[in-house]
């Protein structure tokens, strides 16, 4: 069906894109770019491209960046787009704005300042893994990207591993590895898991298992592309002699503060136990 041409009100209309697969687009998110009187994008080339894909041309139509390094001067010049009572199509690089995009500031500001915002759902790779990691969809957590150092990251996990939920991470192929590696040493290596990769592309694969068993499968066969990981809620309080095993792992790549944060809540135990057994352990070398 060809895109439908419309007088748009004036607004930001936040369009999301296809995570791989082109055809992965609404019809109505089509109508808007060949509506909108300017195009805001992640990466103008990625949207030309896609538009192209489409049948849909500028025909003259102003196609701008917007992405991580825009400031305010970017935004408020949008703002002005609108205010002269233009409409402005803001596609993300791929998948649904705003989900670990810059589009967030962009859409904040306008809001605030009282000019029309609305979005046009679509394509997402978090709600495309929990769809196919056969894990809990009825609460879940998108927690973006870990933090790129050891310390910030142990600390991100030990906030994030008690929650009783699913959750649902975006990592890059060379370093999930390490990731897997870390939920092990923080006591969730038996949970269950998914690795997503390639989502909606011809090389679209998943792997499911415990944490410990995807950690070893890729330690044997790295995986490349895009990927998105997906891990399950905590289960029941576990029994407390598992407690000095799981110590032992964290401290062999943590601070022992950091283990014991990990251990008790990964445990559900009190932290001065934790703490306790981890003295005890250190003392016997």
């Amino acid at each position: 069906m060809k895109p439908q041409n419309t007088q748009l009100d004036p607004g930001l209309y936040l369009v999301a894109t296809p995570i791989g697969n082109a055809r992965d687009i609404t019809l109505r998110a089509l109508d808007v770019l060949a509506s909108a009187d300017v195009i805001a994008a992640e990466d103008t080339r990625t949207t030309r491209k896609l538009m192209d894909i489409h049948g849909i041309a500028l025909n003259g139509r102003r196609l701008i960046p917007y992405h991580d390094h825009s400031g305010g001067a970017a935004r408020a010049g949008i703002g002005k787009l609108i205010a002269e009572g233009k409409s402005v199509a803001y596609a993300s690089d791929a998948g649904s704005p705003l989900i670990a995009d810059p589009g967030f500031a962009l859409a904040r500001d306008l809001t605030e300042s009282g000019q029309y915002v609305t979005a046009l759902p679509g394509a997402s790779a978090t709600l495309a893994a929990l769809s196919l990691s056969g894990l809990p969809t009825d609460r879940f957590l998108f927690a973006g990207f870990p933090p790129a150092a050891k310390g910030a990251r142990a600390t991100w996990l030990a906030e994030l591993l008690p929650l009783p939920a699913t959750l649902v991470f975006f990592e890059s192929a060379k370093r999930i590895q390490k990731l897997l590696a870390e939920l092990c040493s923080s006591g969730a290596g038996e949970r269950q898991a998914a690795v997503c990769r390639e989502l909606t592309k011809k090389f679209e694969e998943v792997k499911r298992g415990t944490v410990a068993e995807l950690a070893e499968q890729l330690a044997e066969k790295p995986i490349k592309g895009e990927v998105v990981f997906v891990l399950d809620r905590p289960g029941e309080v576990q029994d407390e002699g598992a407690m000095e095993g799981m110590l032992v792992q964290a401290m062999a790549d943590m601070s022992m503060k950091d283990a014991v944060n990990a251990v008790s809540q990964a445990l559900g135990l009190p932290r001065r136990k934790v703490y306790q057994a981890a003295l005890e352990l250190g003392r016997q070398g």
